[in-house]
């Protein structure tokens, strides 16, 4: 008669046979090729995927080449923060929008619940860590961490989550996200330091500057109209889209330290409630460098190019010649750049020529123009360093 295993006898019956399977799997790890593994992990999935009868989709932080971060992530992020933080055991604070009241939200692998409809769905926050290239100093490259939601849920319920749920999420995280909005200064870093191991080029702290226009020091009639073009311009998202033009807005702002430059940017972003990107040039190595800097800037900022004199002959023209005529480039910008490197020009002059004076001005005849004051601008000083020279 065959009397049942014991309790013992099932126990040692399992670490036997787990212990005999990890074997195995060293094994093949070891010696099996990669292909051979990588095709029998496909196989396994496959397998798996019939009788699994949940499924999971992820939103990574960052998109593309961690070029700009991603507008769903950020909106899940604030979703969770404000609907499922209750329930989390594990939590981030950080400061509100007025500086007073902490916000809450769930901290990395925190694994919350959420219902939509009768559907019921899993929400955790992951990260992976690559590892530091060999050969290479923790310094220089430390490790690289990406972050991503990922949310699970019944089969069954499929399209109302792909329909309908996502949807909901991303519409109402985004409205969160603009009443609870801090506007922030940003600047960017040497590019030596990012490069592409840091997760942002920008660095930021929250921009809490107290100026604005009706504190300012300014001619009311000159106050007035630079208000009124500031609202106009924000009002106008439409109407740059339906004449195909971009929506932006230039200003320059030149003159000697301590004469309202910064305050009258401050006054601007308070106005507009823009977030403040501070551009420094003697940081940016390339204009590869600076297009990654400007691809990463939000909507609805304020991007300051401060003492762009000093960079002129490097970038700041190319940065000029970008906003007002959207050109990264012509067959005219080797001489231009020659010419000014002769010349003793203000960014004020170089702007003002390239600035179209009629809807009939092309980029073309733009940069003639400027060519023109260059050659004028360099006769005025050979005449005047001949003068000094006959005296």
């Amino acid at each position: 008669m065959m009397m049942p295993p014991t309790m013992g006898e099932m126990w040692t019956t399992m670490g036997s046979s787990i212990a005999s399977f990890m074997f195995i799997w060293a094994i093949v790890r070891q010696y099996c090729p990669y292909e051979i593994r990588r095709f029998l992990e496909k196989c396994t999935h496959r397998v798996t995927g019939h009788f699994y009868p949940y499924i999971t989709i992820s939103f990574h932080e960052f998109t593309g080449d961690r070029l700009k971060r991603s507008e769903a992530y950020s909106a899940i992020e604030a979703y969770l923060s404000s609907n499922t933080s209750k329930s989390a055991k594990r939590l981030k604070a950080e400061m509100g929008k007025d500086s007073t009241n902490l916000v809450l939200s769930m901290d990395e692998f925190e694994r919350v619940t959420d219902e939509f409809k009768g559907a019921k769905v899993w929400w955790v926050l992951s990260k992976t860590v690559s590892p530091i290239r060999t050969g290479m100093s923790m310094s220089y490259c430390p490790e690289q961490e990406k972050r991503f939601y990922k949310v699970s849920f019944h089969k069954r319920y499929r399209d109302l989550i792909t329909d309908s749920y996502l949807d909901h999420v991303i519409r109402e995280g985004k409205e969160i996200r603009v009443k609870n909005r801090q506007r922030k200064l940003y600047t960017n870093s040497p590019g030596y330091k990012w490069s592409s191991f840091k997760q942002t080029m920008w660095s930021h702290i929250v921009f809490e500057h107290p100026a604005t226009f009706e504190t300012m020091a300014l001619e009311p009639g000159k106050k007035k109209e630079i208000i009124n073009d500031l609202l106009t311009f924000s009002q106008s998202k439409d109407f740059y889209a339906r004449i195909g033009k971009a929506w932006k807005r230039g200003y320059l702002l030149y003159g000697p330290p301590g004469t309202g430059k910064s305050t009258m940017i401050a006054c601007m972003a308070n106005l507009l409630s823009y977030d403040v990107y501070d551009l420094e040039l003697t940081a940016v190595k390339d204009n590869t460098e600076l297009r990654k800097l400007l691809i990463e800037t939000t909507g609805k900022s304020i991007i300051v190019i401060e003492d762009i004199d000093c960079s002129l002959d490097l970038t700041g023209f190319k940065v000029l010649a970008k906003n007002y005529l959207k050109l990264e480039n012509h067959q005219m910008f080797d001489k231009i750049q020659s010419l000014i490197k002769e010349t003793k020009i203000t960014p004020a002059d170089v702007a003002e020529n390239l600035m179209p004076k009629s809807p009939t001005d092309d980029p073309q005849r733009c940069l003639c123009n400027l060519i023109q004051a260059l050659q004028e601008a360099k006769e005025e000083e050979d005449i005047a360093a001949t003068d000094e020279e006959l005296k």
